[in-house]
């Protein structure tokens, strides 16, 4: 029976692409846990893909996945002894969190941690839970390069039903910023014309954009 809490992992996981950007990351958790370390931290920006990442590791491991503040509604009971992912981990307050390390370090459990910023970085408030972060294995994810980018921009404009030929593609890796937030800003603008997406047509909405900061903010 499924937690109240947990998502289900997305269909695509298997699409994930591998690139410099993540390749590390992707080893790394390809073979944890591995009878090290019980609670690994997963960061990088946003778009990064670190969220689909560990939606694979939980998917091969079969964990339980909870989301950011929801986490304190979990029932420990149900948590004991199974590998847990907690997205957006540094939404989740102190005592989840410090309970859930604790949990994963009790025996039979693993704690994967996704967040943007590493846990060095979070706010914290019980001295407890700030030593057990700062001793947190961490693996970091780079910003969307090239090839992250394009596969990000393929993917929005399939949902939208938009076959994007390579030439676009390659003109807007180029022109727009290296985020989710802007693939998703771009995509919405192009689709919006109701007009064939094409290479003219991206520049002339870029340099239009351009010109009043719509796209650039």
């Amino acid at each position: 029976m499924k937690l109240p809490l947990e998502r289900d992992v997305p269909a695509g996981a298997a699409e994930f692409v591998r690139s410099p950007s993540n390749t590390e990351a992707m080893a790394v958790l390809e073979h944890w846990p591995d009878g090290g370390e019980q609670v690994l931290a997963l960061h990088g920006p946003a778009g990064s893909g670190k969220s689909h990442l560990a939606a694979i590791w939980a998917e091969r491991v079969g964990a339980i996945a909870l989301h950011g503040a929801e986490a304190g509604l979990a029932d420990p009971l149900e948590l004991e002894g199974r590998p847990v992912l907690l997205d957006r981990a540094q939404d989740a307050d102190d005592e989840t969190l410090f309970h859930l390390i604790n949990l994963a370090q009790s025996g039979g459990g693993a704690l994967l941690l996704a967040s943007r910023p590493a846990p060095r970085a979070w706010d914290t408030v019980l001295p407890d839970l700030r030593s057990r972060l700062d001793v947190v294995r961490v693996v970091g994810m780079q910003e969307p390069d090239d090839t992250v980018l394009a596969a990000i921009l393929r993917a929005r404009f399939a949902a939208r039903s938009i076959a994007p030929g390579d030439e676009l593609i390659d003109y807007l890796v180029r022109r727009i910023d290296r985020s989710a937030a802007a693939v998703e800003a771009v995509v919405d603008r192009l689709d919006a014309e109701h007009r064939p997406v094409t290479r003219a047509l991206a520049r002339q909405v870029l340099d239009s954009d351009a010109a009043t900061g719509e796209l650039f903010d």
